[in-house]
Order: structure tokens, then C-alpha cells, then sequence
């Protein structure tokens, strides 16, 4: 005899809406903190369309290195754009709920930008020890075409790693009063702990994706410089080696500013749970936010060419 269909629906529970909290246990002062995070992320959309509009109207500025960074200045805008919204709008508006097929589709995107960020970091520096190791083909091995490849591959690896991770939260139940998330944006790990199922799948699945995507990253960009650090060490003149490793200072700033909060966040979530959630939730904002702010001023003030071409981008845009 089949089941009523009221008794089958109850069998199953998936939540309208979660509940972003924000900032636990500085709800009373959201509107104080939203001043900063409104700069911050002003910060970062100016300074990184700044970045898009210099290499884009400054023809000295058509070179490899700076295609690439042009590149992660794009997905440091979709990055900020993709928790902008549902951030400003709890701590501005006190708006904090979120629907659950929205909840997912912000997930998706938070965490495919970030994806593309670290693959962005690691195409940089294969782009720094091609200019360093062997200058005389620089050009001619990271042409236009390839580097529009490496762009399409990023974004491939990113979507393909991160399209089942919806459809794994999708089949989980989920408890009907645990709808609170601790951030103001859907993160993969506090909207998993949401459930009433095991979620081992889901913790496994996750954790293959940090390390086949970030980790290995990771792995091949100190590659990458101790490569680069072998073929300076082999330069007859100290100020060739000097040189050479200035054109890296930005990207390594980069990739410590990037990095860092990631160690921090996966260490947190497999090893701090008995932490405070401000902890995590304060964690999870320094790895969003702050990239795509200080990204900007990194190379704006480490890159003469690139700061120049930006002044130059802001004098015409006072003089129309």
C-alpha cells in the first residue's frame, strides 16, 4: 500500500530559507561594522577595475605578466561581487535571510572564484619563471592564444570541481530549526553542518576538491619559485639577481595574502571546532575580502608601470 503523500513529504525536510547570522555576538554593533566593509569592498571594486581599465587602454602594458593580472583582478571583482550582496545587506539592513536554492548557487560561485583565484596565482608564477629562465622566448611561448587557453582551463577546472558540490547538499535532509548560518554569505562547511544526515560524502568530497585544487596549486608554485630561485642563484651579477627577483616581490605578496587566510580557514574548520564562531566567522571574511582589496594596492605600489598606467586611468576620468 503506498504511502500518503503528507506522510512521504515529512520524510524529508529541506529548509524555505537559512538564517545568516552575520557576525556572532556583535549583532548589536552591525551598522558600526558595515562602514568598514562598505570601504573595503569600494576598495576593492575600484581598485581592481582600475587595474582592468590600465592594461586594457595602456598598449605597454599588452605583455603576458600583465594579461594575467588583469585576470585576477576580474575574479577578484566576481569574487567580491559574490558575497557583496547578502554581507551589506545584514549588516546595513538587518536582511539576513537567504533561500536555499539561492543559499547554493552563492556557495557555487563563492568557492569557484576562489578556486580560479589560486589557479590565477599558479599561472603567475608560471609566467615569472618563463621571463626569468629563459627571457629570449618569453614572448613567444606565452602568446595571446595560450594564454587565452590557460584562462578557458581555469575556469573549466574550477566549474567541473565545484558542479556536484549543490547536488551533494541537495540530497541531504535537513532538520527544520537549524537554519542558522554562522557568516553573511553561504559557506560549503557551515551550510553542510546544517543537516540531519551524514555528511561524510560531503566532507570528503570537499576536502578532494581543497586538495586537488588549492593544495596542488599550492605544491606547484613553490615549485615554481625554487625553480626561479635556482636560475637566479646561477646569474653572474648580484644586480641581475636583485633585478629578477623584484619582478616577484608583487606576486609573492599575492600569493601570502591569498594563502594564509586559507591555511587559516581549513586548519580552523578540521582542527578549531571547539573555537568560538566569531573565530571562523571572522577567518571566512579575512579569506574573501581582504585578497581582493590589498591585491590593488599590492600591485599599484610594488608596479611603477602598473601605478602609472592607473594614475594616468583616474587623470582622464577627472578631466571628462
Amino acid at each position: 500500500m503506498p504511502l500518503p503523500q503528507s506522510y512521504v513529504n515529512l520524510s524529508f525536510f529541506q529548509p524555505p530559507a537559512f538564517l545568516m547570522i552575520g557576525i556572532p555576538g556583535l549583532e548589536a554593533i552591525h551598522g558600526w561594522i558595515a562602514i568598514p566593509f562598505s570601504s573595503m569592498y569600494t576598495v576593492a571594486l575600484t581598485g581592481n577595475c582600475l587595474i582592468l581599465l590600465a592594461v586594457k587602454r595602456t598598449i605597454s602594458l599588452h605583455q603576458p605578466m600583465y594579461y594575467f593580472l588583469s585576470m585576477l583582478a576580474l575574479t577578484d571583482v566576481c569574487l567580491t561581487l559574490s558575497t557583496m550582496p547578502t554581507t551589506l545587506g545584514v549588516l546595513w539592513f538587518n536582511h539576513h535571510l537567504i533561500g536555499f536554492n539561492a543559499c547554493l548557487v552563492q556557495m557555487f560561485f563563492l568557492h569557484s572564484f576562489s578556486v580560479v583565484e589560486s589557479s590565477m596565482l599558479l599561472a603567475m608564477s608560471f609566467d615569472r619563471f618563463v621571463a626569468i629562465s629563459n627571457p629570449l622566448r618569453y614572448a613567444s611561448v606565452l602568446t595571446n592564444n595560450v594564454i587565452i587557453r590557460i584562462g578557458l582551463a581555469i575556469v573549466a577546472r574550477a566549474t567541473v570541481s565545484l558542479f556536484p558540490v549543490p547536488f551533494l547538499l541537495k540530497r541531504l535532509n535537513f532538520c527544520p530549526g537549524k537554519i542558522l548560518l554562522t557568516h553573511s554569505f553561504c559557506f560549503h562547511a557551515d551550510v553542510m553542518k546544517q543537516a540531519c544526515a551524514d555528511i561524510t560524502v560531503n566532507i570528503l568530497y570537499g576536502l578532494y576538491v581543497v586538495l586537488s585544487t588549492v593544495g596542488v596549486d599550492s605544491l606547484l608554485i613553490v615549485l615554481s619559485y625554487t625553480l626561479i630561485l635556482h636560475t637566479v642563484m646561477g646569474l653572474a651579477s648580484p644586480r641581475e639577481r636583485v633585478r629578477a627577483l623584484n619582478t616577484c616581490v608583487s606576486h609573492i605578496l599575492a600569493v601570502l595574502v591569498f594563502y594564509i587566510p586559507v591555511i587559516g580557514v581549513s586548519m580552523i574548520h578540521r582542527f578549531g571546532r571547539h573555537l568560538p564562531h566569531i573565530v571562523h566567522s571572522l577567518i571566512a571574511y579575512v579569506y574573501l575580502v581582504v585578497p581582493p582589496v590589498l591585491n590593488p594596492i599590492i600591485y599599484s605600489v610594488k608596479s611603477k608601470p602598473m601605478r602609472e598606467a592607473m594614475l594616468r586611468v583616474l587623470r582622464k576620468k577627472r578631466q571628462g
